[in-house]
């Protein structure tokens, strides 16, 4: 059921992690509450109006007070979308530069992700099993529309990293210096806590997935002291606005893709 429906939709959502719980600060957006078979309370989606388009936007852990990455309803919040007819979905997430070339502040399009996550809710086939529930996620995320992230941050004279693996970890801990060692080994150049199983899940939904990742600190270990909430915020309110412009920048083209 979707309370307070609007007049107009779009297909196109935007999924915004830490320190992005809006698409555009200080804009006025319109919220729909769409009951899911996932939660007892429904999903708060917010349609944000803009000179390209609207956007459907979910701050993917609520407002305060805010959900754990392991404790987000992650079926809930794509099973919302993609009753509003979304069919494309960017994501937004902040995460830990595990490369040496993965500094506080960079931006990064991952082509790749590993999962090592553990007792989520990870899939929307429960139940009767078939063959065609072993879905190719060969490549997770959607090249195209990282391509035109790519665009965007060239036109905007942004420097994004294109191609990396994102590791996805439990969480709400930060990781141990050795795991990061073992991420390396793995081939990992950023860790976060929120890709897995956003990623699959829309998938399943057939619904286009694209992220950008925000690093908004080193891996445990690989920087100098302690990794501390002040120095995370700090380049969240500077990197954060760099993925508004890139996101804005991109809206017209990504609202045909």
């Amino acid at each position: 059921m979707i309370k307070e429906v609007l007049p107009l939709s779009s297909k196109l959502a935007v999924i915004g992690g830490s320190g992005f719980y809006n698409l555009q600060e200080g804009s006025n957006s319109r919220e729909v509450r769409v009951q899911t078979p996932y939660a007892n309370a429904p999903v708060s989606v917010y349609q944000e109006q803009t000179t390209a388009g609207d956007i459907w936007f979910i701050p993917r852990h609520g407002k305060l007070p805010f959900v754990a990455p392991h404790q987000i309803n992650y079926r809930a919040n794509l099973w919302a979308l993609h009753n509003l007819g979304v069919s494309t979905v960017i994501a937004v997430n902040a995460v830990g530069g595990i490369s040496a070339s993965m500094l506080p502040g960079s931006l990064v399009l991952p082509d790749q992700i590993i999962d090592y996550t553990w007792g989520r809710e990870h899939t929307f086939f429960v139940g009767e099993h078939a063959l065609d529930k072993h879905l190719d996620f060969t490549w997770p995320y959607d090249a195209q529309l990282s391509a035109i992230l790519q665009q965007s941050a060239s036109r905007n004279i942004q420097t994004v990293v294109s191609g990396a693996v994102y590791a996805a970890t439990q969480g709400p801990r930060l990781e141990t210096a050795a795991e990061i060692r073992k991420m390396q080994r793995d081939g990992c150049d950023i860790v976060g806590m929120t890709g897995m199983p956003e990623a699959i899940l829309a998938r399943e939904l057939n619904v286009r997935y694209a992220c950008i990742a925000l690093v908004v600190n080193k891996g445990a270990g690989l920087g100098s002291g302690t990794i501390t909430t002040e120095d995370i915020q700090l380049v969240l309110a500077k990197g954060m606005a760099q993925v508004r412009r890139l996101l804005l920048g991109a809206l017209a083209e990504l609202l045909l893709a």
